[in-house]
């Protein structure tokens, strides 16, 4: 995975200069500040979801990354504290799937101690035995990925023969846990399970729980994307409304993806998120490190800005957030902007080293 090396001048001075601040903010060429943070902890995953981490490409051969080339726990907190003091207000720990990191509870607990709200997106295959763990270290919420309701469909696009009641069983375990409300994922792919749309929506009506229906992307480079394969959200949007009247309400801060409607009757709310058909890239706030500790400035991105070699190189803390604050003031992307059947095709970094 090609990764941009950011440049040492002999004596250990490091080139970028000390960022500037608009109105109290770190922002990028197009004015958007820097908000989220999202922490890829592992490339591994126990699925194979087709659209993230399909089997034929991420096989029995697939080689992924040695325990040596990922950051430790310590240096993800420590990279996370800088990163707060550049004005990061949310950090999500994601991977591949974070829950198979060994004792992830414990940089959970690292990262606590930060002034952010902290949350995690995870399939649910073991959430179910973690949950209690995580909520004790200090995580504040979970989400988690479910792409349907029909066991046969879900094990197909999963591809690990997982089943569904098994991710409900997590679900359940984490609102019992505290970590609530959950949100529920489902990435919606036209001939595959959309059929589910509002039978998801009947599911998490009046529990309390946010069912949030993602449009299929073209992330990284082996999902075989078409815009064919696209539920857009307003059909999302129209198929639950014909069983239940929605309205729109208001983003619960600046910069969130997902679009919320509420139920009339008081029975909650579902989000759609449009990267494809509506795209927000004119208010991203998202910055993604990925499991090596590379560090993006799009979920469609086609390289990173290596900040490993600057944590292991004994870059002093201030350092490093200047680098940091300097990618992000040259920032200018908007690949959902300008996607077309051309850009789709591009090579792009795969989700599952940095998330979703």
């Amino acid at each position: 995975m090609p990764t941009k090396v950011i440049p040492i001048v002999a004596g250990g001075a490091f080139q970028a200069p000390a960022p500037a601040f608009r109105g109290g903010q770190l922002v990028d060429t197009l004015g958007r500040p820097m908000r989220d943070l999202r922490i890829s902890v592992t490339d591994r995953c126990n699925f194979r979801c087709v659209y993230c981490m399909p089997r034929e490409v991420f096989d029995a051969g697939h080689e992924f990354l040695p325990h040596s080339a990922i950051l430790s726990f310590e240096e993800i907190a420590r990279l996370a504290r800088v990163f707060a003091g550049l004005g990061v207000k949310k950090i999500r720990l994601t991977g591949g799937e974070p829950l198979v990191r060994k004792q992830l509870h414990r940089l959970v607990a690292m990262l606590s101690e930060l002034p952010v709200e902290l949350t995690l997106t995870t399939n649910g295959s073991l959430l179910a035995r973690q949950a209690a763990a995580l909520k004790q270290a200090g995580l504040d919420r979970v989400t988690v990925s479910l792409d349907s309701l029909d066991d046969a469909t879900f094990r197909a696009m999963n591809d690990a023969d997982f089943p569904v009641a098994k991710v409900i069983e997590g679900i359940e375990a984490a609102a019992a846990a505290g970590l609530a409300p959950v949100k529920i994922n489902m990435v919606v792919k036209r001939g595959t399970n959309d059929h589910d749309i509002v039978a998801m929506a009947r599911r998490w009506r009046g529990t309390g729980h946010i069912i949030r229906f993602i449009e299929y992307m073209d992330v990284g480079s082996t999902n075989g994307w078409r815009m064919d394969d696209v539920v857009p959200s307003a059909e999302i949007v129209r198929r639950i409304n014909e069983a239940w009247a929605l309205e729109p309400i208001d983003a619960n801060y600046p910069g969130e993806v997902a679009e919320r409607w509420r139920f009339l009757d008081g029975a909650g709310e579902i989000g759609v998120i449009s990267s494809v058909t509506q795209a927000f890239c004119s208010s991203c706030n998202r910055m993604r490190l990925s499991t090596e500790g590379s560090l993006y400035t799009c979920l469609f991105g086609q390289s990173g800005h290596d900040l490993k070699s600057l944590v292991r190189s004994g870059a002093s803390d201030d350092e490093i957030r200047n680098e940091i604050a300097a990618v992000w003031e040259r920032r200018a992307d908007r690949y959902s902007e300008i996607r077309t059947s051309q850009t789709s095709s591009v090579k792009k970094v795969e989700m599952s080293y940095i998330g979703g």
